[in-house]
């Protein structure tokens, strides 16, 4: 199972947000390049990068940092936040960006997904974030009537293959992640599966370790990484069958 370090910007910044309020930012670091290359030198395999900003305003803007960001790295990088045009998908991927992740257009603009995924494949993933099972958009500032099950049903038909599922509800708050609901995805979608948020401990991502059988195959870490409950490099063994915990 991969474990993708994740880095979330906010006017250049590193940093944490509870259950996605911008007003409840925690600032990790000043300089996300910095923060990109210790994830790389601790052994991450690939990085997850939000452009919060962009999220809430419907364009990239921290382009500048992620540019930086890819430049500096040997690992590949996955990017979401605000990406609403093939443009910019285009754009991003021009730039060194090894996927880039659609959310909110896959609700208010399916076509946009077909067009992506036809030129581009694998290279799209498709960022789901629900809410008691409603996907939400726009930053999760608004709530959409379609089920997450539905919506996965829908981007698979238009060539998705890969999706980030993240429980808006447990990111960033350290509770573990929804497994029932990530494990529910897996097995009806037929999907590949990164799951993502409310990790907290090895622990969450030991229970998460089943569940590769079904197609997850990578969990996404933030907040637990940044607060020190526990170390990159152990997570990086644990995912990898080298470390056993003792319940």
């Amino acid at each position: 199972m991969i474990i993708f370090p994740a880095i979330d910007l906010k006017d250049g910044k590193c940093v944490r947000l509870y259950k996605g309020k911008m007003n409840e930012a925690t600032v990790f670091s000043d300089n996300p390049v910095e923060m990109a290359l210790k994830w790389q030198e601790k052994g991450a395999e690939y990085l997850h990068l939000v452009d919060l900003n962009g999220a809430f305003a419907g364009s990239p803007q921290n382009r500048k940092v992620i540019s930086q960001i890819v430049s500096s790295l040997d690992i590949p990088v996955q990017v979401g936040g605000g990406i609403r045009n093939l443009e910019t998908i285009e754009e991003l991927l021009g730039e060194g960006v090894a996927r880039v992740i659609l959310g909110t257009s896959a609700v208010t603009d399916p076509s946009l997904v077909k067009k992506a995924c036809a030129k581009f494949d694998e290279q799209i993933v498709l960022g789901i974030d629900a809410k008691d099972g409603l996907v939400a958009i726009e930053g999760w500032k608004k709530e959409s009537t379609k089920n997450f099950l539905e919506l996965a049903f829908e981007m698979k038909e238009l060539g998705i293959k890969r999706v980030i599922f993240t429980d808006t509800s447990l990111d960033g708050t350290l509770q573990g992640p929804n497994i029932k609901s990530t494990k529910e995805l897996a097995e009806k979608s037929g999907l590949k599966i990164i799951a993502s948020g409310g990790v907290s401990s090895l622990q969450d991502i030991k229970n998460l370790l089943p569940l590769k059988e079904l197609g997850v195959e990578g969990v996404i870490v933030g907040k637990a990484l940044y607060v020190g409950n526990f170390q990159l490099e152990d997570a990086l063994a644990l995912a990898k069958g080298g470390l056993n915990l003792v319940n």
